[in-house]
């Protein structure tokens, strides 16, 4: 009896726990401010956080939880999630606009890294009158803090790829 209660309680903890993952996103819509008289607005249809593996695309105006599997003190998978169930192996990312006054201040990218080792990843981004991804710097997130990323650039969207430790 003990074993079969037991076999309950796993499933039930497991199918829970798999329920709070988020494939993909919602469609949306967002504006962002190029001057003080030019939008670039863009609809984003319903699509996959993780384009592939653990290649990441975040838009302005999102906020994602992502939690991870480490194996071999490696980055293994990644996936959104809805609810922070293990904060200790999620790491929280925001990408926003600045405006002030009707005048765009540049976009951010705030990554919260809850481990307690140097995180760090590479980053790609997509801007207004460009028409291909150019990559840009990242500094690495120490142990258990936030790193806030800025740009002057109108970025339309990020890629944020080669999630690693750093020694």
């Amino acid at each position: 009896m003990k074993k079969l209660l037991y076999l309950v309680l796993l499933f039930a903890t497991s199918f829970s726990y798999s329920q709070n993952e988020v494939r993909e996103r919602e469609p949306f819509t967002f504006k962002l401010l190029v001057d003080n008289e030019q939008f670039y607005q863009m609809n984003v249809d319903k699509s996959k956080y993780f384009v592939k593996g653990n290649i990441l695309q975040i838009y302005p105006t999102e906020k994602i939880n992502v939690q991870v599997e480490i194996k071999n003190d490696t980055i293994f998978a990644m996936k959104v999630v809805e609810k922070i169930v293990d904060p200790k192996k999620t790491i929280q990312i925001e990408f926003v606009q600045n405006v002030k006054d009707n005048k765009s201040e540049g976009m951010m990218l705030k990554v919260t890294n809850p481990f307690d080792r140097k995180l760090n990843y590479n980053a790609m981004m997509y801007i207004v009158g460009h028409d291909k991804w150019l990559s840009t710097n990242i500094i690495p997130i120490l142990p258990n803090l936030v790193n806030y990323e800025t740009w002057n650039d109108v970025i339309i969207s990020l890629v944020l790829e080669k999630w690693r430790f750093e020694k």
